[in-house]
């Protein structure tokens, strides 16, 4: 797992200060996806993987000023560029990993992860670290600001039927985390599983 963790903070830590320029259109995306968790005012909501914080003001507009926004992230260099925006503005931001989160059971009524999935390195063990933050009920989204197969493309390769983002992968993966997906969606433009908080 450390070297999953030293792989992880190398390629983050290497791409941070450039890294929202180099998607600059993304926005939308993210502003949709918040918008599908459902949140409500004063509801409690974890930015898992954080990055540069992207979707923190929009976690703190669905939550308003009686909510609670924290974004964990494993890279420095990813938290600094989001203190850069001012993203510790409208959040607070920690240094940590998602497998084992210094956390309360049950503190959050939901949970935000853009582009999370692919990098988690015990995928069913660290869903279930995130469920046991969760309540009973609350949401978890994963997400990305583009498809499967455009990624894929992007990045000059195949997409796999093992990917574990493929809905007959992910929904059993997460079905023995905790979750039970209510929404999957692979556009272009988009990826989206969202699910509930068994129990």
């Amino acid at each position: 797992m450390a070297d999953d963790h030293m792989h992880v903070q190398e390629f983050f830590g290497a791409r941070a200060a450039d890294w929202e320029s180099r998607f600059p259109d993304d926005g939308p995306a993210y502003a949709a996806a918040v918008a599908e968790l459902g949140l409500q005012p004063g509801a409690a909501v974890l930015d898992a993987g954080c990055g540069t914080g992207r979707a923190l003001p929009l976690l703190r507009e669905a939550v308003g000023p009686g909510g609670a926004v924290l974004g964990v992230d494993l890279t420095p260099e990813m938290l600094e560029a989001a203190v850069r925006a001012g993203r510790d503005r409208v959040g607070w931001l920690a240094l940590g990993d998602v497998a084992r989160l210094p956390l309360r059971t049950g503190a959050f009524d939901a949970v935000f992860g853009a582009g999370l999935i692919s990098h988690l390195p015990e995928p069913k063990v660290n869903l279930r670290e995130l469920a046991r933050v969760v309540r009973p009920g609350g949401k978890l989204a994963l997400f990305h600001p583009i498809g499967r197969a455009a990624l894929a493309a992007r990045q000059g390769r195949q997409i796999t039927p093992d990917d574990l983002r493929a809905e007959p992968q992910l929904r059993p993966l997460l079905a023995g985390a905790g979750w039970r997906m209510v929404s999957y969606a692979d556009e272009d433009a988009r990826f989206l599983a969202v699910a509930v908080r068994e129990g």
